[in-house]
């Protein structure tokens, strides 16, 4: 915030070039719950799940990669935006290193895209499918891609600002919820000593904690996926000053619902092993 220069009065993009549609102003909470949800869904909590197999380390790696480097990175991302009128990711690279990089950004950028959208396709449509078995995979996967053509084309303030605040807070409340269960039933987690810090995989060689944990655990710690979502929000804020909560606060938050969900899947399991 000190490098950026954080300035309240300076005009944002929502503020200086509105456009009914891309370019909306909303509230801090609102757009802090559609930043968190944009960049958790499923990620915090599969990912902490399969990373804490790898022993309590993972603990550790959550804490310190968000603060320091998924948080940082989001932040970062976030007023790089903000400070080029709600620019996406592509075409701020494109800006400092060319228009060559700047191709090369947006091929990668859609792959990526593609591929997460992939999964965060897939495993709602499975978990749905389960839930109401009188709809197949098949249609729960249409039903979806349907509801992200509407998202994406409709005014960011239509659909994506009224549902997704309700999807953010009910994935805070799902964590709260487990955290209590957590705290009062008669469930054990692995201590975090200094003879449990080894990695406890099943197939330790070939699954070595350092780079592997880094990139099972990413969405819990840092993400550059992250980065193609900030601006959508960076278009939406009234000042600068809401920048930390919305960009900080919601990697903050996406990492403490990483560490709940990595000590529930090692109580339920009665540990890594």
């Amino acid at each position: 915030a000190k490098v950026f220069g954080v300035d309240a009065n300076r005009p944002t993009p929502a503020i200086a070039n509105p456009d009914g549609v891309d370019y909306v102003a909303m509230p801090w909470w609102k757009i802090f719950l559609i930043q968190f949800l944009n960049i958790a869904g499923l990620g915090p909590i599969f990912g902490a799940i399969m990373g804490v197999m790898f022993g309590p380390s993972a603990f550790l790696w959550i804490v310190f990669g968000s603060i320091f480097g998924g948080a940082v990175h989001d932040y970062l991302s976030g007023m790089l935006s903000l400070r080029r009128n709600g620019a996406s990711l592509p075409e701020l690279v494109g800006e400092q290193l060319g228009t060559g990089v700047k191709q090369f950004m947006r091929a990668f950028s859609l792959i990526l895209m593609v591929l997460v959208g992939a999964v965060f396709v897939s495993g709602p449509a499975g978990l749905l499918a389960g839930m109401v078995s009188s709809i197949s995979v098949t249609w729960w996967i249409v039903i979806i891609f349907v509801y992200y053509m509407l998202a994406t084309l409709l005014p960011i303030d239509k659909l994506i600002g009224k549902i997704y605040p309700l999807f953010g807070a009910a994935l805070i409340f799902m964590a709260i919820g487990l955290l209590v269960v957590l705290l009062t039933g008669d469930y054990t987690i692995t201590n975090l000593t200094l003879e449990s810090i080894h990695n406890h995989q099943i197939n330790a060689h070939n699954l070595p904690i350092i780079p592997t944990l880094f990139i099972t655990v990413a969405c819990g710690a840092i993400s550059g996926f992250h980065a193609t979502q900030s601006p959508l929000m960076a278009r939406c804020m009234n000042n600068e000053g809401e920048a930390r909560m919305i960009f900080y606060g919601s990697m903050i938050t996406e990492s403490i619902i990483a560490l709940i969900w990595a000590a529930i899947g090692m109580a339920f399991f009665h540990g890594p092993d």
